[in-house]
């Protein structure tokens, strides 16, 4: 005879009360120790909230666990975004806007850290919400420790771009125009005053995730050293970048290039000291344990 314990079949001849009390502990303990293998993913989609604070007082979104194809197709791009391959990232905390003008000056202020080159000597206010540029790679991470984030690795930052579909672009397929992200601009010398924009003036450049700007004003700083053949042999989950190297990689475009140079997978790489006009950045933060 069988006897059925919560979708389990107990096996047996004629079972006295005792045996079958028994059976039944074995039985829900197996139950029990085999559910913890899907909690996590349970909890961390129904605890973790959807936007949070940093330290710095900047608004952060929870981008959740999932894969995506990251790099781009034969035939697409240049051959240090190939071969596309798949990748599984972890749930992280990404800012929801570049780092502005105004919480560098804080940083500034509370560290003492050597202001960036290009800083707006005139009024700082009239462009407190434009991102910052002019910071070294150094300068940025510096940033991202203090405010108690990181930098994001690149894998997450093309992953928070570019959502779960494959989308070349943060808003889909379409070719950006200025009327959609800030690219495509000539030089100048003015820049804060009339090339960058306050972030988040772009609603189109905003990520699946709800992340803005993730296509032009700014180049970003990310963690990776950069290695134009990395993506042959990265890892498929959190793939942290190369151990080393001499140049440090860049994501998303900036308004002084053209709008091809803002695609999803598009990579650029400097030395950590250079400094630009046009290169800014954001910071992420590993997910906490809900309270």
């Amino acid at each position: 005879m069988h006897w059925p314990v919560g979708g389990y079949k107990i096996p047996g001849a004629a079972l006295d009360g005792k045996t079958l009390h028994v059976r039944c502990i074995v039985v829900l303990l197996a139950i029990l120790t085999a559910t913890p293998a899907v909690v996590p993913a349970i909890t961390e989609a129904a605890e973790l909230p959807a936007k949070i604070t940093g330290d710095d007082g900047a608004p952060m979104r929870l981008i959740p666990n999932g894969e995506f194809l990251m790099g781009s197709p034969t035939g697409e791009g240049l051959s240090d975004e190939r071969p596309q391959h798949r990748v599984r990232i972890g749930a992280f905390y990404m800012d929801t806007y570049e780092v502005t003008v105004a919480r560098y000056e804080k940083f500034l202020d509370a560290t003492g850290h050597v202001r960036p080159d290009f800083w707006p000597y005139d009024e700082t206010r009239d462009y407190a919400e434009r991102p910052v540029v002019g910071v070294d790679w150094t300068g940025a991470q510096a940033y991202c420790e203090w405010a108690g984030k990181r930098l994001p690795t690149e894998a997450e930052w093309e992953y928070a771009a570019r959502g779960q579909d494959g989308r070349p672009y943060p808003w889909g397929d379409a070719t950006p125009t200025g009327a959609v992200a800030n690219v495509g601009k000539s030089w100048s010398y003015k820049f804060y005053k009339d090339r960058l924009e306050p972030v988040g003036s772009r609603a189109g450049a905003t990520s699946p995730f709800g992340i803005h700007d993730m296509a032009g004003n700014v180049w970003e700083w990310v963690a990776d050293w950069y290695d134009a053949k990395y993506y042959a042999a990265s890892p498929g989950e959190n793939p942290p970048g190369p151990r080393d190297g001499k140049m440090k990689v860049l994501r998303g475009g900036s308004w002084n290039f053209a709008g091809k140079y803002s695609r999803t997978a598009s990579r650029l790489r400097y030395e950590l000291r250079h400094r630009a006009a046009d290169i800014g950045f954001r910071c992420a933060r590993d997910v906490r344990p809900p309270d």
